[in-house]
Parts: C-alpha cells; structure tokens; sequence
C-alpha cells in the first residue's frame, strides 16, 4: 500500500497535521524513533501523577482557534503557571511584580517599587552591550543580581558578561500583585495528561513506533507520495554543512514517599551554587488530586540541569546566534529543493515554537496541503 503522507515524528506538529489530513480522508502512516508518541510532551503516569519525562509543559494561547481545536481531544483544567524564585533560601514570586519587590525591597506602593527599579536602571548610561548591561537596563542590579543572573548563567552555560543582550529583549515588570507567569487568555493543563491527546489525535492512523526514519529513509520514503519531517534538518542532511547547535536538559527524577515537596509545580534555583535550574512537582499540574479527586499520597520531582548538546543527546532550545541562523538558513535552502519534503515543527524550522504556535502552524501547512 502506498500512502498519501508518511509523517516522521508524533509530537503535536506531526500529530495535527496527520489527524487533518486523514479527516480530509487521505492515508497516512506516522512513525517515531521513540517508543512512545507524543514526543516532548509525553507525560507518563506514575502512581496516578501525570509525569511530564521531557520537562514542564503548560498550555496557553491568545489564539481561541487553537484552544477550542485541543479542546476536542481533552479536558483542559484552571492551572495556572505561578513559578516561584529560590536565591540561596529566599523565595520571590515570578515573574516580577508587587510580591517580588515588596520581598526585594519592602516597598508597598506601585510608585515606591517603579521609583526603585528606575533608580538602579539608571546604572547603565550606555546602549548595553552584553546580557549582563541588558538585564541591568530592564530591571536594575538588585533583581538582576538574585534572580537572573544564576539563572541564566546555569541555562546557558556562560557568563551573563559573555551573553548576547539580544537575548534578553524584554524582562516583565508588573507593578500589581498578579504572579500569573502568562499573559495568555487560555491556559491549562489537559486532565489526565498530554499523551491522551496525541492519542486521540491519531485515532484510527497506523502508528510505527521504534523507527528511525534517517536509518531506514530509502525504503520509508517509498511508502509515501509526501514526507512530513520533523525531525533536526541537519540531521536529514547527514550534518554535511556541520551541526547546529541546542541547549540541552539533563531530568533526574525521584518517586517520593511525602504528600508534598515543595507546594508549587515549578521552583527556579536562581544562585550560582545549586547544579540544577529549577525542580519541578509534577502533581501541583492537576491539583495534586487522581482523577476521583482524592489526595494523591505521594510525589515525582524532576532536577533539571542544563547542559551544552552534542550528537546523541536530546535537543531542546536553538541557540539561535547569528552564527547558528547563517548555517540554518543554508539548510533550509537545501530543504527548498527536496519538492516531496515537508519540514516543519521546532526541529524542522530550528526554531523554538511554544505548543500553541507548533498547532497553529500545523493548521495552516494542512489547509495549504489540502488546497
């Protein structure tokens, strides 16, 4: 059998774009090289906590289209995404608003924190010139110094001196007290986890686990009029013009025998000193209830580390430098020629896409399919 599309990877741009296809009654087989679907926002069940393996997941979007369109395949619930700051044992609310700089600086009054920030601000007089100068510029030294600085250095791997300002573009500063980390309209997490989604989604599509496309990519592709790809577009190009280059996260995660680690789904470790960039609690995503809800007795935390790629490792964030956007802009050329390839989705665009965008995306590439 010969079918419409093969797509290569069951993350939600594989996924979206396969169950739109196959409504507009096309054929299509899905493959990943995991042996789960779902890709990175695979979330497996351990001792009724819905674990999120490939860190923190949570979904929120401007865009009513997107939200009603995940909404078909799930029950999505009020959480919302209120980090909380640890600095050598003092905890701030993030992102920046009225609780962090009454904690910071005892202030009370949005006048008395603006006056503050614009008060240390003003140490930069100059057009800044690294992250450092940057993050000054935005919010002051204080916050800077406790609550980006370790931070970013840990995510990045480098000095904040050593950083691009780029980066940085903007920092928020509320001057209320609304520690809601997102200026989203809609935002939640699917009841029961993400996986469910996915799977709903693929209802009804042949789904190949296990399968390396790059590995088997001769006698794949002749299974299909059309290729959707979106895996690393180096790596469809064997690396010929070199590798681009990702962060990477490292997860150690641990089952606890405690109701409750630290009362908070996501807590950022923003000193130099601690290895790991935040801990999170995966059970605070769904209230720390099972799905009678009752208390669930114990914990999942997940470390997670940061850590520079290399071949082999997972990729995670583009390090999207001007160096590594030359280079990607050469692959793309190359992906321009390939007519019967599709390349789409974070690793196919080297692009870091939040969920929402990643769907909308796929929405869009499927109408233009089904023209």
């Amino acid at each position: 059998m010969k079918y419409d599309y093969l797509i290569v990877g069951s993350g939600f741009y594989g996924a979206t774009l396969a169950h739109e296809v196959k409504k507009a009654g096309k054929t299509v087989l899905v493959i990943d090289k995991r042996p789960n679907i779902a890709g990175n926002v695979y979330t497996q069940d351990v001792e009724g906590i819905h674990v999120h393996q490939y860190g923190a997941h949570i979904f929120h979007t401007n865009e009513k289209q997107v939200w009603d369109y995940v909404n078909q395949f799930a029950v999505f619930n009020r959480f919302t995404n209120s980090p909380v700051a640890n600095y050598r044992g003092e905890l701030y609310s993030m992102p920046f608003n009225m609780y962090t700089f009454n904690k910071m600086w005892g202030v009370i009054t949005p006048e008395e924190a603006e006056a503050k920030i614009n008060e240390q601000r003003a140490e930069i007089t100059h057009k800044p010139q690294n992250l450092e100068e940057q993050a000054i510029s935005l919010v002051g030294r204080d916050i800077y110094e406790k609550l980006v600085k370790g931070y970013t250095e840990k995510q990045w791997g480098r000095p904040c001196t050593a950083l691009p300002a780029f980066i940085i573009k903007r920092l928020p500063v509320r001057l209320t007290f609304d520690n809601n980390y997102f200026n989203a309209l809609y935002q939640g997490i699917p009841i029961g986890g993400y996986t469910q989604i996915v799977a709903n989604m693929l209802d009804g599509i042949e789904v190949r686990l296990g399968v390396d496309y790059l590995e088997n990519k001769s006698e794949l592709d002749a299974l299909a009029e059309k290729v959707i790809y979106t895996g690393p577009i180096d790596a469809y190009f064997q690396y010929q013009l070199g590798a681009l280059e990702y962060r990477s996260v490292r997860f150690e995660t641990e089952l606890l025998d405690i109701p409750n680690f630290q009362g908070n789904a996501a807590v950022n470790y923003t000193d130099t000193e601690t290895p790991w960039t935040r801990i999170i609690e995966h059970k605070w995503f769904e209230f720390g209830k099972d799905a009678d809800g009752n208390d669930l007795p114990k914990t999942v935390i997940s470390r997670e580390y940061s850590s520079e790629w290399k071949l082999g490792d997972e990729p995670y964030y583009p390090v999207n430098d001007e160096r590594n956007m030359k280079l990607y802009q050469r692959y793309k050329a190359l992906a321009a020629q390939e007519s019967d390839v599709i390349f789409g989705g974070r690793l196919g665009e080297y692009k870091y896409y939040d969920m929402d965008a990643v769907i909308l995306l796929a929405l869009r590439k499927s109408k233009e399919l089904l023209k």
